[in-house]
């Protein structure tokens, strides 16, 4: 297994960091470009997701692996369902395979389409028989994973009477479902969400559409941390918007608490720093419950910081590309933090001084790696299988090089 040993250096004190397009966004268009085939897409995600997304959907085969890929899973789920006479397999990694999907699945039966489990009721992988829909009103419990719902609004424009999306109860991860829904005005495509009811109008074909996708929140929160545990570096980063619709722009909100400002520039550029004066606090709390993807950042900055943090609304994180509240208590243990934790929630007790040298599991998913890496430096610590970093950021490794991360790759 490759690992790389991560030993504290100095880093460069003004540098730039190039972000690709927001794969959350990139894989919503890439499916409305499928539907309507005339956008012309610019700064698409780089990520493993959104090329084996991209390829899936250039090349309909009736076979269709998409590995780790999740937000494909859900997407193409739904995508295939509505594609007439057509007839997919639709699998993925061994994990995928212990992903559940029944939600998504059941919702579009509900509406007419013809899907069946081949292995384990409830989990990929799937047998979709594609066809027209016949039904164009679905309830749904709202405490689901956002792309369940994101997956049916994506489809939504094909039937022919609108589609309606009754949501009952409380809406996690709501800021994901408006991404969903600013994509489709951006491609003016008509739709209403008043209190639980979301209405997705029928579009036949839309104008031929430039779309620029905004830069990833969730990737540039790994540059939070950077400056929010080195602190003598300023770090710029392109293609960001104000007023962004993706949900972990909420990064800047959170950071101001841990030490660190951003400056929207022009050009649609933000310049990371540290804010001058910033007081450590003892404690905080923070309830992820909009932002998940967030969460190992936050805990391993936190961890960093000497700051004793809880952070709640973390009920999605257990069906990710691992149980990710588990792996942080695992690798978060190992350094020396006191955690208590629970299906929703986890706590942070950081020792007076971290444990050295330490192997960071990364548990098949990229964000492991992604968030424990700026902690190397403070102290020296080894993450197991970096290549995993691919899945949503490719060129983070190099990145840290530019910034003068001091990086030894072992095989």
């Amino acid at each position: 297994m490759k690992k790389i040993q991560i030993i504290p250096s100095d880093l460069s004190s003004d540098s730039s960091v190039k972000i690709s397009g927001s794969k959350s966004e990139s894989n919503r268009v890439l499916v409305l470009n499928s539907i309507f085939k005339n956008i012309k897409i610019s700064n698409l995600s780089d990520s493993d997701d959104s090329i084996v997304l991209k390829n899936s959907l250039k090349n309909l085969n009736k076979n269709i692996d998409i590995h780790h890929a999740g937000t494909a899973m859900r997407f193409l789920t739904a995508y295939l369902s509505t594609i007439d006479e057509g007839k997919f397999t639709l699998t993925g990694s061994k994990r995928m395979k212990e992903r559940p999907i029944g939600i998504l699945v059941d919702a579009l039966k509900k509406l007419g389409f013809d899907i069946n489990y081949l292995e384990k009721k409830g989990y990929p992988p799937l047998q979709i028989n594609g066809t027209k829909s016949k039904k164009s009103i679905i309830k749904l419990k709202s405490d689901i994973s956002s792309q369940f719902i994101s997956a049916l609004i994506l489809i939504g424009p094909t039937f022919k009477n609108g589609l309606t999306i009754e949501l009952e109860g409380e809406i996690i991860s709501k800021p994901y479902i408006n991404l969903t829904l600013h994509v489709l005005k951006r491609l003016g495509i008509g739709y209403s969400f008043k209190k639980n009811i979301i209405k997705i109008d029928y579009v036949k074909e839309i104008n031929p559409t430039e779309y620029l996708i905004e830069s990833d929140w969730s990737s540039s929160s790994y540059f939070y941390s950077i400056v929010a545990i080195y602190k003598k570096i300023n770090i710029k980063l392109n293609n960001f918007f104000k007023g962004s619709y993706q949900g972990d722009s909420y990064v800047e909100k959170i950071f101001m608490k841990l030490g660190v400002k951003t400056k929207f520039l022009n050009q649609n550029e933000i310049l990371l720093s540290s804010i001058n004066g910033f007081k450590r606090p003892s404690s905080l709390l923070f309830n992820l419950i909009d932002n998940p993807d967030l969460a190992q950042t936050v805990a391993v900055t936190c961890l960093a910081l000497k700051i004793q943090v809880k952070i709640t609304g973390l009920q999605t994180l257990k069906i990710k590309e691992t149980d990710r509240i588990l792996a942080l208590h695992n690798e978060l243990s190992k350094l020396g933090a006191q955690i208590i934790f629970d299906d929703a929630s986890i706590e942070i007790i950081p020792p007076l001084d971290l444990n050295k040298n330490i192997e960071i599991f990364t548990y098949n998913d990229h964000r492991m790696a992604l968030s424990f890496a700026p902690l190397g430096l403070i102290t020296p610590l080894i993450i197991n299988d970096p290549d995993v970093v691919t899945k949503s950021f490719p060129n983070y490794w190099n990145d840290l090089l530019l910034l003068n991360f001091n990086l030894k790759f072992k095989n």
